[in-house]
C-alpha cells in the first residue's frame, strides 16, 4: 500500500467499538500485580468512568487516537521526517466526530527516535483503559490527562499556541538530535477534535515528566519568579496531590552532590560520547549547562512562560550511594547528531537504566524528576502589553511576562541558586 500523501486529507477510521476491541485484545505485558499496584500509585487522580462529565469526550479521543497511531503503524517511518511530513494533517472520520492528526510522519518519527513502541503508544492512549484526571493549579483553562498508566500526558491548548508549536516543530526536533539529553518535554503529538459540527478543539500529547509516579513526595512548577507563585498546601490527609510553586520551595534545595567521580567508571568516554573532563563534575554541572542549553533554543524561538516540572522521589537504602544506585549498576546514554557548526555542544551524562531516564537525576538521598514545559507562548504584541501592565501592577516584584532573554536568564539563575 503506498504510503499517505502529503497535505491535508480526509479518511474514514474504524468506529469507536472497533478501537476498543482491538485496544482490548492487545497482548499485554503486565499482569494482574502490575495493574493492582498501578491503581495504588493513583493518589490524588480520578478515573474519568462513566457518569464523568467528560467521559464521552476521553473516549472519542481514545477511540481517534487508536485509529491515528494505527495509520503510523501501518505506514511507519523511513527517515527522518520531510518538509512535507511537517505540513501533513490527516482527517479521520467517525461517527459522531472527527479527528485531525497535525504532522503526523513527523511525529511518528520523533516517537519511534525515543524508542517508543508504536504498539505500546496506541495501548497506552486508545480505549483499554481510561483516561485519569488531575486537579491542576494552572491559571489557564486548558483540561489536563494522564493516561492509565501515566505515562502520557495530554493537554488541550489554543489553535494560536497549536500554531506556534507546529512552525517551531522543525527546530525543535532539530535540537533533540543536537541534544539528546534536553530537559524539553518530548512532545509526542498534536491532534484536533470536532465533535459533530461544532468548533475544532486542539490538544497535544506528550511523555510525562512525573513518570514513574510512585513514591514522589513533592511536585513543583518553577517559573523563576513570584508574583502568583504560591499554592496553598493540601491540608493532611487529604486525597489530592497539588503541584506546588516557586514560593513554596523557599528553603528547599536540589542535592545532586555525588558520592564519587563519573570518570572512575569504565570506559566512560565511550559511553558518554564525551571526554572524561565533561563526566568528572558532579550532576550539578550537566544540569546548570544543560538548562543554559535549552533556555537559549527557547529565547532564540522567542518563547517565553514555560515552567521547569520537578519532583522529589527518596531513594530506597540500596539505591543509595557508588556501590548500588542505579547510576553506577547500569550505564547508558542517547547518542545525537553532532552538528559541524556546533562542535563540542553536546551536554551528556550517564543515564541510570529506569524508566524516564533523560528526566531523571539522583542524588545522594532523593531521586528527581526535572522537565521544561509549555514551549507555546511567543513574546507577541499580547504579551508586551501584558509585561507593561504587570510593570504598573507590581512595581519591584518579579512576574513571569518579561521579554524571552530575561525569562531565560532568570530560570537559569534560579536553578544555580537552589542546587547544590
Amino acid at each position: 500500500m503506498a504510503a499517505p500523501s502529503p497535505g491535508p486529507h480526509e479518511v474514514l477510521a474504524p468506529s469507536p467499538e472497533a478501537g476498543c476491541r482491538a485496544a482490548t485484545s492487545t497482548p499485554g505485558r503486565r499482569g494482574l500485580l502490575w495493574r493492582l499496584r498501578d491503581k495504588q500509585a493513583r493518589r490524588g487522580l480520578f478515573e474519568i468512568g462513566p457518569g464523568h462529565e467528560l467521559h464521552q469526550l476521553t473516549c472519542m479521543m481514545q477511540a481517534g487516537l487508536w485509529a491515528a497511531t494505527q495509520v503510523s503503524m501501518d505506514h511507519p517511518p523511513t527517515g527522518p521526517p520531510t518538509e512535507e511530513d511537517f505540513s501533513e494533517v490527516l482527517t479521520q472520520v467517525h461517527e459522531g466526530f472527527e479527528l485531525g492528526t497535525l504532522a503526523g510522519p513527523a511525529f511518528a518519527w520523533l516517537r519511534h527516535s525515543l524508542g517508543l513502541a508504536e504498539e505500546d503508544y496506541q495501548a497506552a492512549l486508545g480505549p483499554g483503559g481510561p483516561y485519569l484526571q488531575f486537579l491542576s493549579t494552572s491559571k489557564s483553562k486548558a483540561s489536563f490527562f494522564l493516561s492509565h498508566d501515566q505515562r502520557f500526558f495530554l493537554k488541550t491548548q489554543r489553535r494560536r499556541e497549536v500554531r506556534a508549536l507546529l512552525a517551531h516543530l522543525p527546530r525543535y526536533v532539530q535540537h533533540l538530535q543536537r541534544h539528546p539529553h534536553s530537559l524539553l518535554a518530548r512532545l509526542l503529538g498534536v491532534h484536533s477534535l470536532r465533535v459533530a459540527r461544532g468548533k475544532k478543539e486542539f490538544f497535544i500529547i506528550m511523555l510525562s515528566v512525573f513518570y514513574p509516579a510512585g513514591r514522589i513526595s513533592e511536585r513543583y512548577d518553577i517559573k523563576g519568579c513570584e508574583v502568583s507563585r504560591w499554592v496553598e498546601p493540601a491540608s493532611e490527609g487529604s486525597p489530592l496531590v497539588l503541584v506546588l510553586k516557586d514560593l513554596n520551595f523557599q528553603g528547599k534545595t536540589i542535592d545532586l552532590e555525588m558520592c564519587g567521580a563519573l570518570s572512575t567508571l569504565p570506559d566512560a568516554e565511550e559511553h558518554s560520547g564525551g571526554g572524561a573532563d565533561a563526566l568528572a563534575g558532579p550532576q550539578r554541572s550537566w544540569l546548570l549547562r544543560q538548562m543554559e542549553l535549552d533556555t537559549a533554543f527557547l529565547r532564540e524561538l522567542n518563547v517565553l512562560d514555560y515552567s521547569l516540572l520537578m519532583a522529589f522521589q527518596r531513594l530506597h537504602e540500596d539505591e543509595r550511594g557508588p556501590g548500588s544506585s542505579l547510576l553506577f549498576r547500569t550505564v547508558r546514554s542517547v547518542r545525537g547528531v553532532q552538528s559541524p557548526e556546533e562542535p563540542g555542544s553536546q551536554n551528556r551524562r550517564l543515564l541510570p537504566d529506569s524508566p524516564n531516564a533523560l528526566h531523571i537525576l539522583d542524588g545522594p538521598e532523593q531521586r528527581y524528576f526535572l522537565g521544561l514545559v509549555d514551549l507555546a507562548t511567543v513574546y507577541g504584541l499580547r504579551k508586551r502589553l501584558e509585561h507593561l501592565w504587570k510593570t504598573l501592577r507590581y512595581p519591584g516584584r518579579t512576574f513571569s511576562t518579561v521579554s524571552p532573554a530575561r525569562y531565560a536568564r532568570r530560570l537559569c539563575q534560579w536553578v544555580e541558586a537552589h542546587t547544590e
